[in-house]
Parts: structure tokens; C-alpha cells; sequence
């Protein structure tokens, strides 16, 4: 498979500027917590602080021309690991599944090498006990090419650091708390209240918010093909609500995923005899990534609820009932609801009683 470069990095010119600066002043925290909206680069921009800090040349940005940079950008820099969520090894020897975890990634970063415009991961992707014990043996070795080791853990909150060994959890832990000499994490995540708090703690965040839709429109026209016609652009740019990987990913399932979640928390807002009707609909077992896709998207729209309870301008379609300005704190407290049952998505759970459960929370705190 031909190897395609990294597309450029869009927007966030304030936090580009904040890191650069820490980066040059040698003040650059070594655990970060990349936070904002689904697909609006934070894993891109975790990339971008990657090449700036291998870079030969560097300056406010990577020169992108030097060894380093194009290394990073071919997703091929030894020292520059990026995680990203992926299927429950098959293997039952600890050992094996570690040695399957490091397969699975190799074969995912190859597939962005000839695919940069990668589609969403799937919604039963996980970072399991093995890419945990992955990445700690990896942050044990020295450096490649002698300078800073990168660490990138894309969609971090799907990190199930509790599973199975305490032990595990504790050394993750303590490798975020006392990173080796010379190495960056850099962790993201869309809400990071997903993410267990004693690692919220050790990482110092940094908010990423929406492109503006001029920007989104200028990146699908130079890098989408084939190129859209003027009528699905627009119709993609109004999807996207400000987020790049939106409109790439604003096809079919996307949608699937949307519809299902706003009937659902009609359902729950209709009151407890919908909401129990709606969650014996829901596939026993089969489609799980399609069920695990449907929680995101409540909790995207619970999250914009949220935006719009304080004040701020909202996106997406949020049902009227959520936007009241009393709202907040209750929406906060779904989000943890929701938060708990994709955890819970994860293990052998019915879908049709972790549904049926999660809806008879949301409607105590709604």
C-alpha cells in the first residue's frame, strides 16, 4: 500500500501557540490532556506537538521538511507511538495478548499510512489491560534517535485501566505521575469526565474548540475525493458542526447512530413506560458497536445540552426539554450515567437492561 503524508493540521492557533511556547521554553508539561468536540483534530494536533518536539529545525511550527518531520508525518518516527483504540485481544497467554495488541496497531497505523482520512473507530474499540501492559514496556526502552520519546493515547477514555488487575491500573498510574526521563504523554478524550480522575489529575488539559465552517469547507475541497459537489459540501459543513472528522464521518452509520440516540432520549423524556418500550427494541446482543455508538451520541447530545443550559450557542439538534437554563447540574449528572454505562458496554451486559437501567437513571436527574 502506497504511503500517503499526514494532511495538515487545521485551526487551533491559540493552543499551537501556548504549546510552542512551553515547548520552546522548555516548560512543556510532560502528561497533556487534549480535550473538545469529536473529530476536530486533537489527535492531529497531538501529532503535530510530536513532530515539533523531534524536530531538527524548530521554531513556532514544524519545519516539516527535516528527517523528523517527515518521519512523524509518514507515521513511521520510532520514536512517536500513537495508541489508538482497538479490538479485545483473542489470546488467553498474557504474554500473547500484548504481542496481539502491538499487531493490531502496527496494522492500523499501516492503514493510515495509505488512508489518513481515517473513519471513526469502531464503538467497541478499546485500550485493553494489554495495551496498557504494551505501552508500559515500550516507555521502558530508550530513545531511537536519542532525544524526547511521544506518547499519544487517542480516545483515552475508552482506556479500561480497572480490567481485571489492579496492578496494571497502579503502574499506568504511576508511569503518568513519574513519566521516564524525556517522554510526553499526550492523552485525548472528547469529555473528560470519562476518564478516571486520578489520571484527570496527573495531566494538565488543554481545549480545543470547533473550526469554523470556512475552515472545515477548505479542507474537504482539497483533500476529500472524489470532490464533493457544491451541494453535499455544504450539506457535510452543516453536519459537521465545526469538526472535520464529522464530515468525513457524516455518512450512514453517523447517522444511524444520531436517529437512534434522539428517539431514545425522547422515549426517556416521554416518561418511564416509552423509555422501557424503547429499551426492549434494543438487539439482545448482535450490533454492539452500533449500541456502543448510540451511547456516544446521547452523550454528544447531552454535552451540547450543557453548552446551551450556560448560555453558549448550540450546534445540534437538542431536544427543547434539556435547554433549560436550571439544567446544568442534572445534565452533568446524566453524562456521568452515560459515561458509566459505556463503561459497562464493554463487559458481557445485556444491552436491552443496561438500556432499560440507564434510561430510569436519566429520568431521576432529567
Amino acid at each position: 500500500m502506497p504511503t500517503m503524508p499526514l494532511p495538515p493540521l487545521i485551526g487551533h492557533l491559540a493552543a499551537r501557540r501556548r504549546l510552542s511556547q512551553a515547548n520552546r521554553r522548555g516548560k512543556l508539561p510532560q502528561v497533556l490532556l487534549l480535550t473538545g468536540p469529536a473529530g476536530v483534530g486533537k489527535q492531529r494536533l497531538a501529532l503535530w506537538l510530536a513532530q515539533l518536539s523531534v524536530c531538527e529545525q524548530p521554531s513556532d511550527e514544524p519545519c516539516g521538511v527535516c528527517r523528523a518531520c517527515r518521519l512523524v508525518t509518514g507515521l513511521a518516527h520510532p520514536d512517536v507511538h500513537w495508541y489508538m483504540p482497538i479490538p479485545r485481544p483473542k489470546a488467553t497467554d498474557p504474554d500473547k495478548q500484548v504481542e496481539e495488541a502491538g499487531q493490531c496497531i502496527a496494522q492500523v497505523l499501516n492503514d493510515r499510512r495509505g488512508e489518513p482520512l481515517y473513519p471513526a473507530v469502531d464503538g467497541m474499540a478499546t485500550h485493553s489491560l494489554a495495551c496498557v501492559r504494551l505501552l508500559q514496556r515500550e516507555a521502558a526502552l530508550t530513545a531511537v534517535e536519542g532525544g524526547r520519546r511521544i506518547f499519544i493515547v487517542g480516545e483515552a477514555d475508552r482506556l479500561i485501566a480497572q480490567e481485571a488487575s489492579q496492578e496494571a491500573a497502579n503502574a499506568l498510574l504511576k508511569l503518568l505521575e513519574e513519566p521516564p526521563a524525556g517522554s510526553l504523554f499526550v492523552l485525548t478524550t472528547v469529555e473528560p469526565r470519562r476518564l478516571l480522575a486520578t489520571m484527570r489529575s496527573r495531566a494538565v488539559p488543554v481545549r480545543l474548540g470547533r473550526l469554523s465552517d470556512a475552515e472545515v469547507s477548505a479542507f474537504l475541497k482539497a483533500h476529500l475525493k472524489p470532490a464533493p459537489s457544491t451541494r453535499d459540501l455544504e450539506q457535510r459543513v452543516r453536519r459537521a458542526e465545526g469538526s472535520i472528522g464529522m464530515a468525513l464521518w457524516s455518512g450512514e452509520e453517523a447517522g444511524k447512530a444520531q436517529q437512534a440516540a434522539d428517539q431514545w432520549l425522547d422515549a426517556v423524556l416521554a416518561g418511564p413506560g416509552p423509555s422501557f418500550e424503547r429499551a426492549l427494541k434494543q438487539p439482545a446482543w448482535g450490533a454492539r458497536g452500533e449500541f456502543t455508538a448510540m451511547l456516544d451520541a446521547v452523550a454528544e447530545t447531552l454535552a451540547e445540552a450543557v453548552r446551551g443550559s450556560v448560555g453558549q450557542p448550540v450546534r445540534r439538534s437538542v431536544p427543547t426539554a434539556l435547554l433549560r437554563p436550571d439544567r446544568a447540574d442534572s445534565l452533568l449528572k446524566a453524562l456521568d450515567h452515560v459515561a458509566d454505562a459505556r463503561e459497562a458496554a464493554w463487559g458481557n451486559v445485556n444491552p436491552q437492561i443496561l438500556l432499560a437501567v440507564l434510561g430510569e437513571e436519566l429520568a431521576e436527574v432529567l
